[in-house]
């Protein structure tokens, strides 16, 4: 009886360590695969942070270069700009003053004169010096805006005089012509026929 109950006993105690011994290996296992896991979550983590870094790297870059390149065209057209009114302006000066002057100092007397000093009182009037040197960028702005206004009142005046001009041009042909072609008809035989219309 009492061999039985110690094989029993015996058998009993094989089977728990049995049972401890794998419930070890598989704690062990599940150690390592956590461990492992864990791992491979970091090495992701790590990657993805460094491609992280590499994208917001390239859109500093991008928008850097963006902004240059910006930057770069507002200063090409505020130079071309700058150097269109420029040209404007040189060429208004010398319409104004140049062949204005060339043509009244050809026709010369005190009449014409003094319509000179008119013209060149008027002139006088209209340009204004420029104080500039204690403004800002802002009022400089707005002093440029108000300079291009004001240039391109008096190119639409220039077209406006231009339009006036060649079509009183225009008409003083027409009536020389006509005058011309009713002289040479009241000499002949065809007098009759009066004016051209």
């Amino acid at each position: 009886m009492e061999d039985i109950h110690r094989k029993r006993m015996e058998k009993d105690l094989t089977e728990l360590q049995s049972l401890i011994e794998a419930h070890f290996e598989s704690r062990k296992k599940e150690e390592e695969e956590l461990i492992a896991l864990t791992s491979r979550i970091e090495k992701r983590r790590s990657e993805r942070a460094e491609q992280m870094r590499i994208r917001t790297e390239k859109d500093r870059e991008r928008q850097n270069r963006l902004a240059e390149e910006k930057a770069r065209k507002e200063e090409e057209e505020a130079k071309k700009k700058a150097e269109d009114d420029a040209k404007k302006k040189k060429v208004l000066t010398s319409l104004q003053f140049t062949g204005y002057m060339q043509r009244t100092d050809k026709r010369g007397g005190q009449k014409k004169q003094t319509e000179r000093e008119k013209k060149r009182k008027i002139l006088g009037e209209r340009r204004k010096e420029l104080n500039i040197e204690d403004l800002n960028a802002e009022k400089l702005r707005d002093k440029a805006n108000e300079l291009w206004k004001w240039m391109y009142q008096l190119e639409a005046e220039k077209y406006e005089l231009q339009y006036k001009y060649t079509h009183q041009k225009y008409e003083v042909t027409v009536l020389r012509n006509r005058v011309s072609d009713h002289q040479k008809n009241s000499k002949g035989p065809r007098s009759k026929r009066g004016l051209r219309k």
